[in-house]
């Protein structure tokens, strides 16, 4: 115990060696989050008023993906902006276990729901027949409710075994917290916390990723033996999922290196793939849907109509009443 310190707060050192750029960053990090906050709320919002949309089961995944790009951008990007307007302010232990608690969810969030977007694709391309009595909305539903059931109570024992360890230092050279970053201050190493990490990752990211490829695997294996026009169309159906799996995994994997050598890179990078895993996939995935989807395109120019309408209705109202004034 003498070698312990007293850790109720966490100090980001990352921060006071940002200088000039602090202010730089701060404009960015607002920027990138409003516009993805933005974009995914008004996908959000473009299926759930189009009932055709929202009840059926692939967009009802997007619209899960949505949100929790929502929940990862809002996890990093407020603290970050407080941390830049406040120099680095020391956060309180129950904060630090929050942010590792939620970060837990969104990467695990994202691949399960990337898993599902891919069953649904395997199941409407290689058994069209038996597609309706599969991807049920209900079924869509209970899967996605199991998923956050799970996903909530791992990354809580995974917290709760870190609160019981005993810390030697308070200093992280990053710009949230994670379980990685919490373990790393500890005065040694468990074995129970590094092997039910190693099971997290496992169960919420490499399972999930091996039934993506799985699934691609069967769905190119039946589109070859198809018409040049099926296989036109399974393309354009599989492509924006497909970019969106392989965009969030390549931002999972420098995320992953970065989190084992942290401490050794430079600033730039530090930030850098900080914000390439919490920000960029959200920004990136309602774009990549809201272009290459048809029936997202054709929802977004009725709403636009709608509106051009209501606006033109409204104005010649005014003009009526302007002209019996």
């Amino acid at each position: 115990m003498n070698d312990s310190v007293n850790w109720e707060q966490i100090n980001f050192t990352i921060y006071g060696s940002l200088g000039i750029f602090n202010t730089t960053l701060l404009l960015c990090i607002f920027f990138l989050y409003i516009v993805s906050l933005c974009i995914n709320l008004f996908l959000v919002l473009v299926i759930c008023t189009e009932a055709r949309l929202y009840s059926r089961p692939m967009y009802m995944l997007l619209v899960n993906l949505c949100l929790s790009g929502v929940v990862g951008s809002s996890l990093m990007c407020p603290n970050i902006i407080h941390h830049l307007l406040h120099h680095g302010q020391p956060v309180f232990l129950q904060g630090c276990l929050t942010q590792a608690f939620f970060t837990n969810i969104y990467s695990g969030s994202i691949f399960c729901n990337l898993a599902l977007m891919a069953y649904d694709r395997y199941v409407s391309i290689c058994k069209p027949l038996l597609y309706h009595s599969i991807m049920t909305p209900g079924r869509v539903g209970l899967m996605l409710l199991v998923v956050y059931v799970v996903l909530s109570c791992s990354s809580g024992v995974q917290v709760n075994l870190i609160t019981r360890l005993q810390l030697c230092g308070n200093k992280v050279n990053k710009l949230i917290c994670d379980s990685l970053v919490v373990s790393n201050l500890s005065c040694r190493r468990t074995t129970v916390i590094s092997v039910y990490g190693l099971c997290c990752a496992v169960g919420f990211i490499m399972l999930p990723c091996g039934l993506v490829i799985l699934s691609y695997v069967h769905i190119f294996s039946v589109v070859l033996k198809k018409s040049r026009h099926s296989q036109s169309r399974a393309l354009q159906t599989c492509t924006p999922h497909l970019v969106t799996f392989v965009n969030f995994s390549v931002a999972s994997f420098f995320g992953v290196i970065y989190n084992r050598l942290s401490s050794d890179l430079p600033i730039v990078v530090n930030i850098v793939v900080s914000i390439n895993f919490f920000v960029i996939p959200p920004l990136l995935h309602p774009i990549i849907y809201g272009i290459k989807m048809k029936a997202i395109r054709q929802s977004m120019k009725q709403m636009k109509n709608l509106l051009f309408c209501s606006r033109s209705h409204l104005n010649a109202d005014n003009l009526q009443i302007t002209v019996l004034d």
